[in-house]
């Protein structure tokens, strides 16, 4: 039987794998449109315009503006079904588990299929150009099913305790780095292998998947904090076996309680925890003992003495966590970041054909390079991480007095956030303004910019979630959040035909609009930097009177 310490491993590996190769493959929607384009998807649409050049000769040119319009707006129901469906997924993982979640979404997209990756079945269609029509459902699928694996592996995040943030913020750089598999299919396609192959070569991973289903993610959800002892996935004790590694963990739930006569016995922790759930352990240094000795004092109804009547709070409900002024400052801060990036990457190739002038080899070139800048995203989002995970280290409040305040922990995770969210809003704004820089070689900067306010957005989305809000929430919120922030992503297709009619193909006055709407974002680590401060004096308060009352018992 594998260790616990090598199965949480390789429980990180598979979900970083899964992140990585097919969570966020939409994002790599610029390298599948080249392809397409050459496949002859939507060519139908185009229409040849005869010109007339300064010597008085004629040509023609096809003007694609259809078929554009076609391309963005099927990445635009697929923006949109990546962040909506993540609603009634996010209900059915909190209250279903992780089997549940998983093995249910195969079974429903495996009405055209039969795949962990389901939607790849659908995808083979599309090596027909003249079944073109189905690019909607199937990109709608793709994105779907993506999020789909990262909902259900972000939790593996609980699993490293301290380390929590930055395994989040990697997995949501796996998720934006995703998108260089389009490029790697456009690179086999380029190479004259068969779009369809590529696809079918990509569904044999489902294997991989099923047995991740089974044997390293749990039925439920992993908790958090993280018991002492906790196993998950398919072991030796489903076909009635028991190793050494359990009985030892089964020794370490107990706890010896020593009686009056002397003799030792064994008692389970969790018997103790409901049998004396209001009694504190309090270690206090006595001044004149000679020896330095801690003695071990219990006292009893501490919280009850110190808190006050009404002091005493439960988790707070869902409908209090959605109505928060917390949950529309961030929503807001997600949706106007997210409607910009998305924007950028559906207008990506009609905005290097109006730059290159239609020269599809630069044109290539660039997607080339966009495509591989996705690639930095895993290495970019784990420093998010490491800000907060850092900072929240710094603000944690000390052991004894401050745990028992109900806002202490919460406030010290809300404060290492401060930071990241406004380096994120930063970011945002630097990126938007190289958008609007009308020269091609200046879109090298904007890509790495992307890449990198991506990683931030993502990563710092879901670790801000996983902090701010309770846990057994998480999926709901996060849920509720990627879906509201969809409905704003639909602006991105009349955006862009905003852009092809009222400002005949140039988006420089929208990216503009956009840098001044970006700095709206603002307002959310504002909002946090505030209700912190104003928490941190009510725990200033509590911990006097943590102190008074433990003095006044010792």
């Amino acid at each position: 039987m594998l260790s616990i310490k090598v199965k949480r491993y390789l429980t990180f590996a598979n979900g970083l794998f899964e992140c990585l190769c097919f969570a966020g493959v939409i994002f790599g929607w610029a390298s599948l449109v080249f392809v397409l384009k050459k496949e002859g998807y939507f060519h139908d649409l185009c229409i040849p315009v005869s010109n007339t050049s300064h010597h008085g000769e004629r040509n023609s040119t096809m003007d694609c503006d259809l078929q554009d319009q076609h391309f963005t707006l099927a990445f635009t129901l697929a923006s949109f079904s990546l962040c909506f469906i993540t609603l009634p997924c996010g209900f059915l993982f909190d209250y279903c588990g992780t089997t549940v979640t998983r093995f249910l979404a195969m079974r429903n997209f495996s009405e055209k299929g039969h795949i962990t990756y389901p939607h790849c079945n659908l995808v083979y269609y599309l090596a027909f150009s003249a079944s073109a029509v189905l690019l909607f459902p199937a990109a709608c699928m793709i994105a779907g099913g993506g999020i789909l694996f990262f909902t259900t592996n972000v939790q593996t995040g609980n699993l490293f305790g301290n380390k929590r943030s930055t395994v989040i913020t990697l997995y949501n750089g796996a998720f934006g780095s995703s998108a260089a598999m389009f490029l790697l299919v456009k690179g086999l396609y380029e190479s004259g292998v068969s779009l369809r192959y590529t696809f079918i070569f990509i569904s044999c991973f489902s294997f991989v998947q099923i047995c991740s289903t089974l044997f390293l993610l749990p039925r439920t959800q992993i908790p958090y904090p993280l018991p002492k002892v906790y196993s998950y996935g398919i072991t030796w004790t489903h076909f009635g076996l028991k190793s050494s590694c359990q009985e030892q963990e089964t020794m370490s739930q107990m706890k010896a309680v020593r009686s009056g006569d002397g003799t030792v016995r064994w008692t389970p922790r969790k018997r103790m925890e409901l049998e004396e759930p209001d009694r504190q352990m309090f270690k206090i240094i006595q001044p004149d003992g000679g020896d330095g000795m801690e003695k071990e004092e219990m006292i009893d109804s501490l919280k009850t003495q110190t808190k006050g009547p009404g002091a005493e709070k439960d988790i707070p409900s869902f409908r209090s966590c959605i109505l928060s002024k917390v949950f529309f400052t961030h929503l807001l801060w997600l949706s106007v970041i997210q409607l910009r990036h998305l924007l950028y990457i559906g207008t990506l190739n009609p905005m290097l054909n109006l730059l290159a002038n239609g020269d599809s080899r630069q044109v290539g070139r660039l997607t080339n390079a966009f495509a591989i800048t996705q690639m930095g995203s895993v290495l970019c989002a784990p420093w998010n991480g490491l800000i907060m995970d850092r900072h929240k280290r710094k603000g944690k409040p000390a052991a004894g007095a401050s745990e028992d305040c109900a806002t202490s922990q919460k406030l010290a995770a809300m404060k290492s956030a401060v930071l990241s969210l406004t380096i994120t809003v930063t970011q945002a704004i630097m990126f938007a303004v190289c958008a609007t820089i009308p020269v091609l070689e200046a879109q090298y900067l904007t890509f790495i910019l992307q890449v990198v306010t991506r990683a931030f957005l993502y990563g710092g989305d879901a670790a801000f979630i996983a902090l701010a809000f309770p846990s057994c929430h998480f999926g709901k919120v996060y849920g509720l959040m990627q879906a509201l922030s969809a409905v704003v992503s639909l602006l991105q297709y009349p955006c862009f035909a905003f852009i092809q009619g009222t400002l005949q193909g140039d988006p420089l006055y929208l990216n503009l609009g956009f840098v001044a709407v970006l700095t709206l974002a603002y307002v959310h680590p504002i909002n946090i930097y505030l209700r912190c401060r104003q928490e941190t004096q009510r725990e200033s308060t509590c911990t006097r009177r943590w102190v008074q009352v433990a003095a006044q018992q010792g």
